[in-house]
């Protein structure tokens, strides 16, 4: 990925140079910047008036020390972080991470990724990021708990429902939610729309746990129609059984594929006859258990050892849900060999530049996670939406909003595309269409 435009590749070695050792966030940048030559060859104000410059630096970023206590009474100590990227739309939003790999170029490339995905769902959200270091896998609920209220002690102070909303990611799951709305409720004494996720007896939205995996496949479908196709008789590759892809398998299934590979961070699981969502759903929402166990349960199933092989199951449609980079060159090429027609992102940039580059050049399809995967954040503002209004939709009414913002993301990316000089350039599309409703707000408050 080249950036054309003399000014861009300045920022982007300015970018470089200014925190050298995050590389994920430099990689966000210049896939974003790579788009963005011809929107600044005709807007040269964006860059006289400190646009550019403005947008790759977060407004705000805050680092703590989160100190807990685990079930044998010794002190732990972890690291969090909230990353305050983008206000000029709206008060900021995007999820909180506890994992191990969490850092803070992880943290800033989220941040950044979710600031163009919140303008594109047309709703009014800035870009934040958040998480911590710490992992909640084999800890009792007891331990997670007191982890999540010293994370909430230091967080409660820079959120709000019109300042930074956060919501949940890898690692931030129902239970999680639950601890930190309630000792952000404590503390603040206020029962307010300030977290997203929530369960639907204190304040949740119905469909936010199938929303990104449903809009992923609205989104898909979308381009599909767009090339004289559907989901229909697609064999297709779920990697991840988290909510991401649980409900991408759900949706595409009932959109006419068949799923017949699914993964963890262990290993895939292949079935010939196609995934049992509801065995899955069994495993891995109500059990905890790793993947394997299906292979254990289901004789049509095989497990291999190591995630990455998933690539090279046979599939017409590819749906990386999982994590970032998990599809390399190396899994981009036996993609193609095998005759798979498109990859659509569920998990935040899964794909690495040189494995676009192979995909795209191949002729495949291709959608970006800043606009497959934002039906998440959709419902999310949904929630938002809910909480100021002390009510709530139903389900129905809450799925069709979602496939109607989806349907629209996805005619205004296309448009964006076209109108630059790249039609069917779904990345080009999104990241210019991203941009250009945050650029022009900061343009409008003035001094950037």
């Amino acid at each position: 990925m080249s950036i054309k435009n003399a000014y861009l590749n300045e920022l982007m070695e300015k970018v470089i140079a200014r925190d050298p050792y995050e590389p994920e966030f430099h990689q966000a940048v210049r896939e974003v910047l790579t788009s963005l030559s011809p929107v600044c060859d005709v807007r040269p104000e964006l860059i006289t008036e400190g646009v550019m410059d403005a947008l790759v630096e977060p407004e705000r970023t805050i680092k703590f020390r989160v100190p807990w206590e685990d079930d044998q009474g010794n002190v732990r100590i972890n690291r969090g972080y909230r990353i305050q990227f983008n206000s000029a739309i709206g008060p900021y939003k995007g999820g909180l991470r506890f994992h191990p790999s969490v850092n803070e170029s992880i943290i800033k490339f989220l941040g950044f990724e979710q600031t163009f995905k919140n303008s594109l769902t047309g709703l009014p959200i800035g870009g934040g990021k958040g998480g911590s270091d710490f992992d909640p896998h084999g800890k009792s609920d007891a331990e997670v708990m007191r982890f999540c209220q010293s994370f909430m002690n230091e967080l409660f102070r820079h959120i709000g429902p019109d300042t930074d909303v956060p919501a949940g990611d890898i690692g931030v799951g129902a239970r999680e939610i639950g601890y930190l709305f309630g000792q952000y409720k404590r503390l603040r004494n206020e029962f307010t729309g300030t977290l997203t996720g929530k369960g639907l007896s204190y304040g949740g939205s119905l469909a936010r746990k199938e929303a990104t995996g449903y809009g992923l496949c609205y989104f898909t479908d979308c381009m599909l129609k767009d090339h004289g196709d559907s989901f229909e008789g697609k064999i297709a590759v779920v990697s991840g059984s988290g909510n991401v892809a649980i409900y991408c398998c759900e949706k595409a299934t009932e959109l006419g594929a068949k799923v017949v590979a699914m993964s963890d961070s262990n290993g895939y699981i292949y079935d010939k006859d196609g995934i049992d969502l509801d065995l899955i759903k069994q495993i891995k929402e109500v059990e905890r258990k790793r993947i394997k166990v299906y292979a254990e349960r289901k004789p049509s199933a095989e497990y291999h050892e190591g995630c990455s092989g998933i690539w090279t199951v046979k599939c017409d449609l590819a749906f990386p849900c999982a994590t970032q980079n998990e599809i390399n060159l190396e899994s981009a090429k036996a993609l193609i060999a095998n005759g798979c027609k498109a990859v659509c992102e569920g998990a935040n940039m899964p794909t690495t530049p040189d494995a676009i580059d192979a995909i795209m050049g191949a002729g495949l399809m291709y959608t970006p996670s800043k606009a497959s995967n934002a039906g998440g954040v959709a419902v999310s503002a949904l929630e938002m939406s809910q909480n100021s209004m002390r009510f709530y939709w139903t389900f129905e009414e809450v799925d069709e909003k979602l496939k109607g913002i989806m349907t629209d993301l996805y005619k205004n990316v296309s448009a964006a595309a076209a109108q630059y000089g790249q039609p069917g350039n779904l990345m080009a599309g999104a990241n210019i269409a991203g941009f250009l409703k945050v650029a022009d707000s900061m343009l409008a408050y003035g001094l950037v």
